[in-house]
């Protein structure tokens, strides 16, 4: 019982957030259990663009690194923020959601490049947080029970953690440009005089998920009934014509 209320109580949580945290979960799972190797999803130009591995594009950013203290404390974040946006500012906005993953994903490949960077999960998730930061710019936040400060200074406390732990902060730095970038062009840029909307959802986009989001409908059942020969419909069958088959 308690797992089917584990199971139904994921079910309630928003597509995106619940698909991408899961991906993330299952392939670090798939590590553990060494059925997957790092080898095969980090982000390789040369063997996404010439051995047309493609798979790599999307791989590196599922993977954070084995079952520890910094897989669960990505994990946090990713599930935290990413619902807080699903269910906040992109509420009824699904497709949105999905093209600002889309349009990160590719703006960090593409600078990843310069820095040689090759899992690139937590600049999403640095991204994430920030773009969720600078839309609740009132509220506080308690990292940890250590500090309460204001949101937008969470991603520069996230960076300050990682530092601290020996970790590289090239990966967060990305996180908060790129964030940045999204939120410039979606929320500031608009709304500036002569300003106006750049990113907007490709159409298929938006009928795909529209498509996949749809509410499941009964099916409607016909019974039939049924003779050594053939079935009929009950509606369509009768005495009568039962007697001449």
């Amino acid at each position: 019982m308690a797992w089917q209320g584990l199971a139904a109580e994921f079910l309630q949580v928003p597509a995106v957030t619940r698909t991408y945290t899961a991906a993330c979960v299952l392939t670090t799972a798939a590590v553990q259990l060494e059925l997957l190797s790092p080898f095969q999803l980090y982000f390789n130009p040369h063997l996404v663009f010439r051995k047309f591995q493609v798979w790599r594009l999307v791989t590196n950013f599922l993977f954070f690194g084995p079952l520890g203290f910094s897989f669960f404390f990505n994990m946090l974040f990713v599930f935290r923020y990413c619902r807080m946006l699903e269910e906040g500012s992109f509420r009824g906005r699904t497709a949105d959601f999905v093209f600002m993953f889309l349009f990160g994903g590719v703006l960090m490949t593409l600078l990843g490049l310069l820095g040689s960077l090759f899992f690139l999960g937590q600049a999403l998730t640095v991204m994430l947080v920030y773009v969720w930061s600078r839309r609740n710019p009132r509220v506080r936040v308690n990292f940890f029970g250590l500090l309460t400060f204001q949101a937008p200074f969470l991603p520069w406390a996230l960076m300050g953690f990682s530092l601290l732990l020996g970790n590289s902060i090239l990966v967060d730095l990305l996180g908060i440009a790129v964030g940045h970038v999204y939120y410039f062009l979606e929320d500031v840029f608009p709304n500036q005089p002569g300003g106006k909307r750049l990113l907007l959802t490709p159409s298929f986009l938006q009928a795909a998920c529209t498509y996949l989001l749809r509410p499941s409908t009964p099916r409607r059942l016909t019974l039939l009934h049924c003779s050594p020969i053939k079935c009929l419909p009950t509606s369509a069958w009768s005495p009568a014509q039962h007697s001449s088959l």
